[in-house]
């Protein structure tokens, strides 16, 4: 069975959460299964673009302001993992991508995350959780475009500016390192980020890394951090990310 023949959960009842006018580029060859993520989406108040390929979403986000973009993995003309590359290397753009494909293998996930989507669902999916990952990635983006350099998670604080970590009013020494470990997770919550983003994001891709040397440095962050430690999580098999709990 081809990808796109894999069906769609029903979606329930959909909500609007105030993300409405925000501009979203469908990417998705299968035209069922692009008509109902329009009309979903359209129903939630958000303006939506169609393409089949990644060569039309190119075409679309050279032309057209757009806020986030569902993408397919399997389509014909350019794949989705050829168009992830385009958006991210050749328009340069930092444009959310969330990746929706029955390709679900641990290896697929983590190659569209580190060629640069942003979040990765599964077929078949709901609508609502679909909805669910739209909101929490235009969330994030609107966070991080409205915030100052400090992050606060109840009790802990990071200053990027004084290259400060406080926990409950106590300063925590950390490294270099593992401060720029600790403020990318910290200010990205519920992100998950694969160990070559985290080391591209702080030092670089050519930075020589591990995967070992990443681990060794989040449990020396967890530790430091005390109880707050625990709001790292482990994501098995693709990386960390980081949840208040």
């Amino acid at each position: 069975m081809c990808e796109n023949a894999a069906p769609l959960l029903p979606s329930g009842d959909l909500v609007d959460y105030g993300f409405g006018m925000s501009t979203i580029l469908v990417v998705e060859d299968d035209l069922d299964i692009r008509e109902l993520e329009r009309y979903a989406l359209s129903s939630n108040g958000y303006t939506v673009f169609e393409a089949e390929n990644g060569k039309e979403a190119l075409s679309v986000l050279e032309k057209e302001p757009v806020d986030l973009v569902i993408l397919d993995i399997m389509m014909p003309v350019m794949d989705g993992l050829s168009a992830i590359k385009a958006i991210r290397y050749t328009l340069q753009s930092t444009v959310p991508i969330i990746v929706v494909s029955a390709k679900g293998d641990e290896s697929d996930i983590i190659t569209a995350l580190e060629l640069g989507c942003d979040d990765y669902l599964t077929k078949p999916f709901s609508m609502n959780v679909l909805n669910s990952k739209i909101r929490a990635v235009l969330r994030r983006l609107s966070e991080s475009s409205s915030s100052n350099s400090a992050v606060h998670h109840a009790g802990l604080v990071m200053d990027k500016e004084k290259h400060q970590c406080l926990i409950d009013g106590g300063e925590v020494e950390l490294t270099a390192t593992e401060f720029s470990l600790l403020y990318l997770l910290a200010s990205n919550p519920e992100q998950v980020f694969t160990r070559n983003q985290m080391i591209t994001k702080v030092k670089g891709s050519d930075y020589p890394v591990t995967d070992r040397s990443i681990d060794v440095q989040i449990a020396t962050i967890r530790r430091k951090l005390g109880t707050y430690g625990q709001w790292i999580k482990t994501v098995w098999g693709i990386g960390y990310t980081f949840k208040e709990s």
